[in-house]
């Protein structure tokens, strides 16, 4: 199971369209306050679809009470457009926890030097960053298919 982690999401659509991506590739989403948005949102709810029951999800008040419980630390990797190093250089497992920053800034330095391993997405030099959803998509299908699953 991949783990997949949203630092501080602000558009509960995106959030959605995520909860229904990891319920439809088997893994765990977790959320670190604070939101922009509150779990009952109807644009959440609508995005996730009635697939919502059915997301194996977790919470945190922050990122440390997140990291607290990571039981390999090497195994974390953060998206940022500042990367050097690409998705698709990077070998993934499973067990793997995949971490994306809020949708207007990203992930915060401080964020990013709690973890070593930071990792792009290749974009064409006219678009500055892809939707938090999709960006999740590609690295998601990137990963279950070096798994094998």
């Amino acid at each position: 199971m991949l783990n997949i982690v949203l630092v501080e999401p602000e558009i509960p659509n995106n959030t959605g369209n995520i909860g229904r991506l990891c319920v439809g590739t088997e893994s765990r989403l977790h959320l670190i306050h604070p939101f922009g948005f509150v779990i009952s949102d109807k644009n959440l709810k609508r995005s996730g679809l009635d697939y919502w029951v059915h997301l194996d999800w977790k919470q945190y008040q922050n990122v440390e009470e997140w990291a607290a419980q990571i039981p390999d630390r090497s195994r974390v990797f953060l998206f940022s457009s500042h990367a050097e190093k690409s998705y698709l250089e990077n070998e993934f497992r499973d067990g793997d926890w995949l971490v994306f920053g809020k949708e207007s800034v990203g992930l915060s330095n401080a964020m990013m030097d709690l973890f070593p391993k930071h990792l792009k997405i290749p974009i064409a030099p006219l678009v500055r960053s892809f939707n938090l959803a999709n960006a999740c998509a590609f690295v998601i299908g990137e990963a279950k298919r070096q798994i094998g699953k």
